[in-house]
């Protein structure tokens, strides 16, 4: 694969710590996906490409429900990983390697494409959404849940966007949901919901640990928190609980469908 900066950085991280995103990591509750694929309908036995999948949370729960299930990822391990949880539920699932932006797909092969937080590691969200649309049937569906930040709020954006880059340097960009409307506008995907709502993040220290954030780093978010803007701690809810700091992000479930 030939891979750009972002996408190197992203598959060099996720190789690395793809021992967490597994069993009791919180994407293992999917309780999110489940109340997105109750406004689909899917045929019986759908083809699904769950992209990014990571510990391949959100792919297993669409094989659960019988559908046919390709988990892709640009990081292996994760791939193995994810095979291995497959196999261990009982599941047949494929998997193939490659980045958001470029699918080794043909069009309209899936009748579901769906993405779960990890889209702001993405080094192109509009490639990454041009290519959903292609491969597409048509009627079929979109599901992307990711972090987010309000539409119109640059500060908390700029804010975010440097405690996410100074945590994990595979991060690239939140999108709000407005822009990750007109990307679907622009590539014949209608939009039926991008409804945002509050998750709570685990503490801060669970935060860095999953990304291996270096000391140094550590303290620049820290320092962060420490004078974050009004704005910020508004939306994200910043607080210290028992002597442990913690926030709420921003989570977008966007749902669509291709014309």
């Amino acid at each position: 694969m030939n891979l750009d900066e972002v996408q190197r950085a992203a598959q060099e991280q996720f190789a690395r710590q793809s021992h967490r995103y597994g069993q009791g990591h919180i994407l293992e509750n999917v309780d999110d996906v489940r109340a997105a694929a109750e406004k689909m309908s899917l045929p019986p036995c759908a083809k699904v490409l769950d992209v990014a999948t990571g510990g391949g949370h959100t792919g297993l729960y669409f094989a659960s429900l019988g559908h046919d299930v390709t988990l892709a990822d640009l990081a292996q391990p994760m791939l193995d990983r994810a095979a291995k949880a497959a196999a261990e539920r009982g599941f047949k699932v494929a998997t193939r390697q490659h980045a958001a932006e470029q699918f080794p797909y043909a069009d309209a092969s899936f009748d579901l494409v769906t993405c779960r937080v990890a889209a702001h590691h993405f080094s192109s969200p509009e490639e990454f959404i041009r290519e959903t649309s292609r491969v597409l049937k048509p009627g079929g569906w979109f599901l992307l849940i990711d972090g987010s930040i309000e539409d119109d709020d640059p500060e908390a954006e700029e804010w975010l966007h440097q405690v996410e880059k100074h945590r994990d340097p595979s991060h690239h960009r939140f999108l709000s949901p407005r822009s990750w409307s007109r990307h679907c506008e622009r590539h014949a995907l209608a939009v039926k919901q991008a409804a945002l709502a509050p998750f709570k993040q685990p503490d801060l220290n669970w935060y860095f640990d999953t990304a291996a954030t270096s000391p140094e780093k550590r303290e620049k978010v820290l320092d962060l928190i420490a004078h974050a803007p009004e704005c910020a701690r508004k939306q994200f809810k910043l607080a210290n609980e028992d002597g442990k700091i913690v926030w709420w992000w921003r989570r977008l479930t966007l749902l669509a469908v291709k014309q």
